[in-house]
């Protein structure tokens, strides 16, 4: 019985190892401007979704098998509480250290409506943390350290994560917002030109008299001051 625990808690704490890889790979990589691994951005978030649950699950039942099994001999205490465990207390540290780290990540992604968005997200970086802790853990706890396909593993993993954060620091950002490009003037609206003059309203220009119909423009319009005959007519003529 205790050789299966033993097995059961190697392979699952190796699969864990994988999954935790997947998920800060396609973390990071669903931050980059253009789609990851020709997935839609939909897309990569599904798959990174899931692998983290399938990560939690594995980890789970890694830390259960190794509290059962009486070769590990691994207190209630030490599931929580790190460097404190009798076998290989720095690298079994490190273990319940990143499995620390992951129930945070947990407990706030289950209490996101009450947290806001930006306590969600700041503990939510402690997944990134969560990772190397997991990737010592392995090369260190484990009884498989010296075997070349766990160093296999772990060799690929690490530079998966270091290409990922590679492309994330150095790759092509994310396009500005649509829009006018960073420090371009706003086009002016339709109509006049910026500095360009209004034209003046329809009828005459500023300051010129106002025209009736038949006068041309800019003719003063005669004084008919009485009986609608012109001053100077009345004045020649004789009318009064």
């Amino acid at each position: 019985m205790s050789d299966a625990l033993w097995y059961l808690a190697r392979g699952t704490g190796v699969t864990a190892l994988v999954l935790l890889t997947v998920v800060v790979v396609l973390g990071v990589a669903n931050r980059r401007s253009r789609p990851a691994f020709g997935l839609p951005r939909f897309g990569v978030a599904l798959v990174h979704r899931n692998a983290s649950l399938l990560a939690v699950a594995f980890v789970g039942v890694h830390v259960v098998t190794l509290f059962f099994d009486p070769y590990a001999q691994l207190r209630l205490a030490d599931l929580v509480l790190p460097f404190g465990a009798e076998y290989r207390p720095l690298w079994t540290g490190l273990g319940t250290l990143g499995v620390d780290l992951l129930a945070a990540v947990v407990v706030t992604s289950l209490l996101r409506q009450r947290l806001g968005v930006r306590a969600w997200r700041a503990v939510h970086w402690l997944a990134y943390a969560c990772w190397p802790a997991a990737w010592l853990h392995a090369l260190g706890a484990g009884s498989d350290a010296g075997t070349w396909w766990l160093q296999a593993v772990a060799g690929v993993s690490l530079l998966a994560v270091l290409a990922a954060v590679a492309v994330r620091a150095f790759g092509t950002p994310r396009p500005a917002a649509q829009g006018n490009a960073p420090g371009t003037p706003r086009p002016a609206a339709q109509g006049n030109a910026p500095g360009t003059t209004r034209p003046a309203a329809r009828g005459n220009g500023p300051g010129t008299t106002r025209a009736t119909q038949g006068d041309a423009p800019g003719t003063p319009r005669p004084d008919t001051r009485g009986n609608g005959i012109p001053v100077s007519v009345r004045a020649g003529s004789g009318v009064r």
